[in-house]
C-alpha cells in the first residue's frame, strides 16, 4: 500500500436516516422495558397533570361527555354498547393527542397551551387521519361482529339489562365464550398497532404504518410488560367508570399523559442501540 491510497475503514456507523427522512419501522430502537415500568409511566403522568391541571380537566371533561353520549346514542343497541364501550378504552391513544402535545411541552421546559394541543394533530394531519380511519374500521368490524355473535345466539336482541345479564348467565357459556373470544382478538390488535402509534406521529416523521408496525413490533417482543400496562390502564379506566364515568375526569388526562411516558421510555433515537 503506497502513502496515496486510502486507509482501509471499517464499517460505517448507523447513523439512522439523514435528518427529515421519513422513518422505516426498523430505524427506531425499542428499549428494553422492565415490569415496573408502568407504575413508573403512571407517577409519571400523575406529576404532568397535576403541573397544568386545567388541561387535564378540560380533556378529563370530554372523556366524561363521551361516555354519557355514549351509553345515550347505544341504550337501545346493547351488543354496539358493549364492544364499542371496550373498544372506547382502547382508542383512547388517538384521543390523547392533545395530552401528549402538553406533555412533550413539559419535556421539553414550555408551558402547555390547550389550544395549542387542541391543533396538535395538524403537526400530522395525514398519517393522524389515516391512523384514526383503520382503527375506526377496527371498532366498526369488532361491533359488527359483536352483533353476529348475539344473533347467533338468541331469539332477538336482548336490552342492555338483558345483555348484560347474559354475559354473567353460567348457562350461556357459548355465548360468553364467543363473545369474550371476539372481543379479545379485536381489543388485542387494537392495543398492539395504537400502543405508542399517536405519540409516535407526534414526535416523529414517521407514517402510519410505520407508527403501527413499531407499535406492533414493541408489543410482541416485550409481551410482559405491554400486557401488564394495559392491564392497568383497563382497570383504571373500568374504576373511573363506574361512578357514572366521573373519575374519568382525572383518570384520563393522568393515562394520557402516562402514554406519552410510556412511548418516551420505549422507543429510541434513530441510530442508538436498544437494551
Amino acid at each position: 500500500m503506497t502513502s496515496d491510497d486510502p486507509a482501509p475503514l471499517g464499517p460505517a456507523p448507523d447513523l439512522g436516516p439523514p435528518p427529515g427522512a421519513a422513518l422505516t419501522a426498523f430505524d427506531l430502537p425499542l428499549t428494553r422495558l422492565h415490569l415496573g415500568d408502568p407504575l413508573r409511566w403512571l407517577a409519571a403522568g400523575w406529576r404532568d397533570f397535576r403541573r397544568c391541571p386545567g388541561l387535564g380537566l378540560f380533556y378529563g371533561g370530554c372523556f366524561v361527555a363521551m361516555g354519557w353520549l355514549l351509553m345515550l346514542v347505544f341504550r337501545h343497541a346493547p351488543a354496539y354498547t358493549l364492544a364499542l364501550s371496550a373498544g372506547f378504552l382502547l382508542v383512547g391513544p388517538f384521543l390523547c393527542t392533545g395530552l401528549y402535545h402538553a406533555s412533550r411541552a413539559l419535556e421539553r421546559g414550555e408551558r402547555p397551551s390547550l389550544a395549542a394541543s387542541l391543533w396538535a394533530w395538524r403537526e400530522r394531519p395525514g398519517s393522524m387521519a389515516l391512523f384514526g380511519g383503520a382503527l375506526l374500521i377496527l371498532e366498526m368490524l369488532w361491533g359488527r361482529a359483536a352483533l353476529i355473535v348475539f344473533a347467533l345466539s338468541f331469539d332477538g336482541m336482548p336490552d342492555f339489562k338483558g345483555s348484560l345479564l347474559a354475559l354473567l348467565d353460567p348457562q350461556n357459556l357459548g355465548f360468553i365464550t364467543a363473545y369474550v373470544g371476539v372481543g379479545s382478538v379485536f381489543a388485542g390488535l387494537i392495543y398492539a398497532v395504537s400502543a405508542v402509534s399517536i405519540p409516535l406521529l407526534l414526535d416523529r416523521p414517521a407514517d402510519a404504518i410505520t407508527a403501527a408496525l413499531v407499535s406492533l413490533r414493541l408489543v410482541l417482543t416485550q409481551t410482559g410488560v405491554m400486557l401488564a400496562w394495559a392491564a392497568l390502564i383497563v382497570v383504571l379506566v373500568v374504576l373511573a367508570m363506574l361512578p357514572g364515568f366521573l373519575g374519568l375526569l382525572v383518570i384520563g388526562p393522568v393515562l394520557g399523559h402516562a402514554s406519552w411516558h410510556a412511548y418516551r421510555s420505549a422507543v429510541g433515537a434513530p441510530g442508538t442501540a436498544g437494551g
